[in-house]
This record gives C-alpha cells, sequence and structure tokens, in this order.
C-alpha cells in the first residue's frame, strides 16, 4: 500500500432499496440513531448511503469488517479512526453528489458544491472572503462570478474541514492567493505557516466544484468513481 497516495472517491447518492439495507447493516449504533430522528426521507437515506459508504471505503482500505471499524470524533467534530489515526479521511455531500478523500499521516479535508446561481453570493462574498479575494471577485464578469465563488468557497470549506475547526475557525481568515490558487496567503496563526497547506481543484462532474486541501505535499491522487 502506498501511503503517499491520496485517495478521492466520487459518485451520486441514489441507494435503491436493497442498496439502503446494505447501507444501513453496517451503520454503527450512533449512526443509526442519528438517522432514525431524521424525519426527512430523501435526507435519512442520504446520510445512511454516505456514511455506509464511507465504511466500506475504510474497510478496503483496512481490511475489516466495515461495521466493525471505530469511528470517533473530535471536540470539533471532526471524525477520525480511533484505532488506526494514521488513516485519515473526510466527506462532503451536496444533493447527490458526494465525495471521500483518504490519505495517509497528514491532515485534509474536501469539500464538493453544486454551482447553482443565488441572489446572496455578493453578501457571502463580503462576509467569508478576505479582502484580496473581495477585490479579485469584484473584477469578475458576471458570467465568472457564480463559477469562481464555489471555488474559492469550496476551497475555504476543504481547509477549516482539514483543520478540525470548522467554519468556526472563520472563512475569511483562511485566505486564498487569488494569483496561485494552488496555495494560501494566510492561514489562522494557530493553523501553522501557510505555506505548509496545499490546495488541489478536481473537476469531478459538471457543474460541481470540489477541492482538496492537505498538509501534505500533494504528488499522487488517485480518483475514483463508485461505480468503477
Amino acid at each position: 500500500m502506498n501511503t503517499d497516495t491520496i485517495q478521492v472517491w466520487h459518485g451520486n447518492i441514489a441507494a435503491d432499496i436493497a442498496d439502503y439495507q446494505n447501507y444501513w447493516r453496517v451503520l454503527d449504533g450512533a449512526e443509526r440513531a442519528h438517522a432514525e430522528k431524521m424525519k426527512n426521507d430523501v435526507l435519512h437515506k442520504r446520510y445512511v448511503e454516505v456514511h455506509g459508504r464511507l465504511r466500506i471505503i475504510l474497510a478496503q482500505m483496512l481490511n475489516e469488517p466495515p461495521g466493525q471499524i471505530n469511528i470517533k470524533k473530535t471536540e470539533h467534530g471532526k471524525p477520525y479512526l480511533a484505532d488506526t489515526p494514521e488513516l485519515v479521511f473526510n466527506l462532503s455531500h451536496s444533493a447527490s453528489a458526494m465525495v471521500v478523500a483518504v490519505g495517509w499521516n497528514c491532515q485534509l479535508g474536501v469539500d464538493i458544491e453544486y454551482c447553482k446561481p443565488r441572489g446572496s453570493l455578493a453578501g457571502l462574498v463580503e462576509k467569508c472572503f478576505a479582502e484580496e479575494e473581495i477585490a479579485y471577485w469584484n473584477k469578475l464578469t458576471e458570467d465568472q462570478k457564480t463559477i469562481e465563488f464555489y471555488r474559492f468557497w469550496t476551497r475555504k470549506e476543504a481547509f477549516v474541514k482539514a483543520t478540525g475547526r470548522g467554519i468556526g475557525l472563520g472563512l475569511n481568515r483562511c485566505v486564498i492567493n487569488p494569483e496561485n490558487p494552488v496555495g494560501f496567503l494566510r492561514v489562522p496563526g494557530d493553523c501553522g505557516q501557510a505555506a505548509i497547506w496545499h490546495v488541489l481543484d478536481m473537476a469531478l462532474e459538471p457543474d460541481v466544484c470540489s477541492a482538496l486541501v492537505t498538509d501534505k505535499n500533494i504528488v499522487d491522487v488517485r480518483v475514483i468513481d463508485f461505480e468503477s
């Protein structure tokens, strides 16, 4: 097993009844309890499939039964493997799109978003972008602004997930270099030097933005479709 490789799994969430039962069987008690509280049937089924698929992926990496994998959460809610902490993972889903990133001995985060137009983009930019990012975004044409918003958003989300702190860290404090978006201009002081963090934009499917952020040099990324 090459521990320098980051594996990225992606695909659509659309379990039929047989698949749903398979995913349900591998969840632990806490995951099932959480799923049972979800009154919206679509959200319930997506949750079961997302977490079932995650366990199946991790089981392949660890050569263990998916239902026996011991997943815990940190103080800020980031999941990790209690028995194999050197294997790190992160997941994201947006509507029916899902992505899981798995690596070794690093910090990593991943985010995926459907790029849908919305009237609140300018307000979100002012709130969540830094001065340099705002200046860059404001110079774009109207046709460019939507896609570039989601590119910056997914990079920032992936970063705060990699740190394990989430958006409470402050998205406007995680500053992407607009001229070289594979890296950061600034990050919060307790996250290390900006130069150690690396960004990879991933074109996984049309009308979707996805980004991977890690503190490990991105030299080998293997992208795997769920259906392959």
